[in-house]
């Protein structure tokens, strides 16, 4: 069974809803397990981390990059970084923010560079947007157009209300996307030990 850590911070609990929906895709591949992590929850334990074969990383964007809270699990997690202890593990990212925009690529970036200086493997958002094939816009997968990660738009409502269709969609299949590829890697993974053997 391989594992997958959704990471976030949610004020307001719209991150964490799509945490929730990406996890939905994640639930749909068998042999996978995902649990979601609140990342202030991590501070002083980011050894559960080595637990994991994969993690998605989740922050709403504020002023153009990840709130404190994520800020500071990402610090926590130097002792790991000084060993290279997550290395060759699967991570990609998601931010949410009010605005189509908001500069959630800065984010994103962000979650990127940290991933990179552990070691990790990114995983980006390969959904073709969707209303390209004449789906409506509010319907479509991947409608804000992101190759480097999930974006979410959430509108001033409470969590369950704030998000169109499309959104959710997104999400959902952006979980199911990188449970596939943490499965290819380790098809690859043990047809290399096979060769070896």
């Amino acid at each position: 069974m391989k594992k997958v850590a959704i990471i976030y911070h949610s004020a307001h609990g719209h991150t964490e809803f799509i945490a929730e929906q990406i996890l939905a895709g994640i639930a749909a591949i068998p042999s996978i397990q995902g649990d979601l992590l609140h990342a202030p929850a991590l501070l002083k334990k980011t050894d559960v981390l080595l637990e994991y074969d994969g993690f998605i990383l989740g922050s709403p964007t504020y002023f153009g990059g990840v709130s404190a809270p994520f800020k500071a699990f990402m610090d926590a997690t130097g002792p790991l970084w000084r060993h290279q202890r997550l290395r060759g593990r699967l991570a990609a990212g998601f931010s949410v923010s009010s605005l189509a925009s908001g500069d959630k690529q800065s984010t994103l970036m962000s979650l990127f560079v940290f991933a990179m200086q552990h070691g990790l493997i990114w995983v980006g958002n390969p959904i073709l947007p969707e209303q390209l094939n004449g789906i409506p816009e509010d319907e479509a997968a991947n409608r804000l157009g992101s190759w480097s990660g999930l974006m979410a738009q959430a509108e001033k409502a409470s969590p369950g209300h704030a998000f169109v269709p499309g959104d959710i969609k997104a999400a959902q299949l952006f979980g199911t996307t990188f449970a596939h590829t943490l499965l290819r890697m380790q098809d690859t993974a043990d047809h290399k030990g096979e060769e070896v053997a």
